[in-house]
């Protein structure tokens, strides 16, 4: 387990022997904050696998995932994927530059994997060991499940930022300071 990618701002809050913590304070980039840290403060290994999704979303599609409004100034990159997966048409969230360098397989596993990392619940998605495994080799994937979580903007330039949790459709909002 070395890290090639890391800290998503989380590094200086934890000991070296920390797996989960319970923090005070929640701190990090809004858009790679995975549900359970943004809206209870829990912070895990499953919360690092979160924001490696988002990124690997992000590498794939070559849009953030935080500002980005396809049809629906509402949507997030995520949303938008799974979109795409649910239609079986995920191949178009592709970035042209990288559209015809890469084999189709390889994009749709990577999406497909990017997919799982991002499922609202820590448990259903996989440790690094398994998304370095999922990656890398070619065994039959889980399907992912809907991520109904996400981190929107009211409107695309406002300083809201709206914290939805689907299950119960109660919103929390918080103001950025100036």
């Amino acid at each position: 387990m070395q890290p090639k990618i890391s800290d998503f701002g989380m590094a200086r809050i934890f000991s070296a022997d920390e797996t989960q913590a319970n923090t005070k304070r929640v701190v990090g980039t809004y858009g790679y904050m995975s549900p359970e840290y943004a809206l209870d403060g829990i912070f895990s290994t499953k919360s690092d696998v979160f924001s490696f999704g988002v990124m690997l979303l992000e590498i794939i599609s070559g849009k953030k995932n935080r500002g980005f409004f396809h049809d629906d100034p509402y949507s997030n990159l995520i949303q938008y994927t799974w979109e795409l997966w649910r239609d079986s048409k995920a191949l178009e969230i592709v970035d042209s530059c990288i559209n015809d360098s890469c084999p189709a397989n390889e994009v749709m596993r990577c999406i497909q994997v990017g997919l799982l990392c991002v499922q609202d619940n820590a448990k259903d998605r996989p440790n690094m060991s398994n998304v370095v495994f999922m990656l890398s080799n070619e065994t039959v994937l889980p399907s992912p499940k809907k991520s109904s979580f996400s981190v929107k903007n009211s409107e695309p330039n406002s300083s809201t930022a709206e914290t939805k949790c689907c299950i119960n459709d109660v919103t929390n909002t918080t103001f950025d300071g100036r």
